[in-house]
């Protein structure tokens, strides 16, 4: 695994995906950053970090996706890694909340956020970040947000993080195939909330705003949430359509 690491940066995806647009770097580059000025969350939200405590770190996935109707696939695989590392670090409670947060009980201390580029050759090269609150222990201004640290009581050596995820991303690439069904159930079976009664807001245009109770029955082929309404019917959302109320 080769690992840059950077002090300041204002994005650790965009650094990565400059870069990778410029040389051919190894599959499963790895890059850190203390502080990022600009850190991006899934819909243009920010994702803010306290200098030093907490993980930032970006990793190129190259020469697994091939079909864009797939991407979710390693959506599956670095929320499964990051919880996998995190139950060996006796993180409890672990779970995902659709379609990639990683949450402790009901409190968000992880966001994935995981952009594809389409070459001209019709390759897909990924790169997937991750935002991890390590070591952060003041979430004043951020009610629904934890750490590693507030979860356990005990001080996490964050410079070990990058390479245990980075291992469990590479093996689950590796043994995909194999595997796939496998990956889907494990990934269903740690959604947070799910198989719960439990309002949503309506983000689509023609009903913005509009709140309503549903019961989360899984995730499509593609990604898109599957939800279960009060007339028995079974309607699918993307990341854009919906919001989550807890």
């Amino acid at each position: 695994m080769k690992l840059i690491k950077l002090d300041a940066i204002d994005s650790t995806n965009d650094f990565l995906k400059a870069l990778a647009s410029q040389e051919e770097l190894d599959n499963f580059t790895v890059v850190t950053a203390e502080n990022q000025t600009k850190g991006k969350g899934q819909m243009g939200s920010k994702w803010q970090s306290e200098s030093g405590k907490n993980l930032i770190m970006s990793v190129l996935v190259k020469d697994f996706l091939f079909d864009k109707e797939k991407v979710f696939n390693l959506s599956i695989i670095v929320s499964l890694a990051v919880i996998e590392t995190l139950k060996a670090l006796d993180i409890s409670n672990l779970s995902i909340k659709w379609p990639n947060d990683i949450m402790s009980y009901n409190k968000k201390i992880g966001g994935i956020l995981i952009e594809n580029t389409i070459k001209s050759d019709g390759r897909i090269v990924s790169v997937a970040g991750l935002g991890l609150n390590v070591n952060q222990t003041n979430f004043d201004d951020l009610p629904l947000a934890s750490s590693l640290a507030v979860l356990s009581g005990k001080t996490f050596d964050k410079d070990v993080l990058p390479s245990l995820i980075t291992e469990k991303i590479e093996q689950k690439i590796e043994f995909w195939q194999a595997n796939s069904a496998v990956f889907w159930d494990q990934y269903f079976n740690s959604l947070f909330r799910k198989g719960i009664p439990m309002p949503f807001k309506n983000l689509h245009p023609n009903t913005s705003g509009q709140n309503f109770m549903g019961i989360i029955q899984g995730v499509s082929p593609v990604g898109k949430i599957r939800i279960l309404l009060k007339d028995d019917s079974v309607s699918e959302f993307d990341i854009k359509e919906i919001q989550m109320l807890y």
